[in-house]
């Protein structure tokens, strides 16, 4: 029996460089048996994700999760769309928002839990412009420059 990997934490770097982040939920994922066993063994990415809501439903596109390398002809599509689970309330307030312009809804962290439950965050973002990307890299690398001196 393949021992349960609870330390799987799949960030979307670009989500927190791109986007300003507002609300954040953490919703369930709709998998099948080869998708949660390909998490498991931390072969997934959120590179170019996003979610919409259709007809009172969240929707993950574009999650790439690697195919099972012990998977038969059973194995799942890569990049299929996912349904995320959620409550009716924040469904209605992801919808709110997702339809303002200049908003969308970001996926930012896939996890296992300790139920050994694949489990997603999702953040309502506003997209930053140039000038706020350049500030961004302003304030990472001062962080770098003060962890570097408090080493000495």
């Amino acid at each position: 029996m393949h021992v349960i990997s609870k330390d799987i934490n799949i960030k979307n770097k670009r989500a927190t460089f791109d986007y300003a982040i507002g609300d954040t939920f953490t919703a369930g994922i709709v998998l099948t048996g080869t998708e949660i066993k390909s998490i498991r063994q931390g072969k997934a990415s959120l590179a170019d994700t996003f979610c919409y809501v259709d007809k009172g439903e969240v929707w993950i596109k574009n999650m790439y999760i690697a195919e099972y390398f012990y998977g038969t002809y059973n194995n799942h599509a890569t990049r299929r769309d996912r349904k995320l689970l959620l409550n009716r309330k924040e469904i209605a307030k992801l919808e709110k928002n997702g339809k303002e312009s200049g908003f969308t809804i970001v996926p930012l962290r896939l996890f296992i839990n300790d139920r050994g439950l694949a489990k997603l965050v999702i953040g309502i973002a506003r997209g930053k412009k140039e000038y706020d990307k350049r500030q961004s890299i302003k304030e990472r690398e001062d962080k770098r420059a003060m962890a570097r001196i408090m080493q000495k």
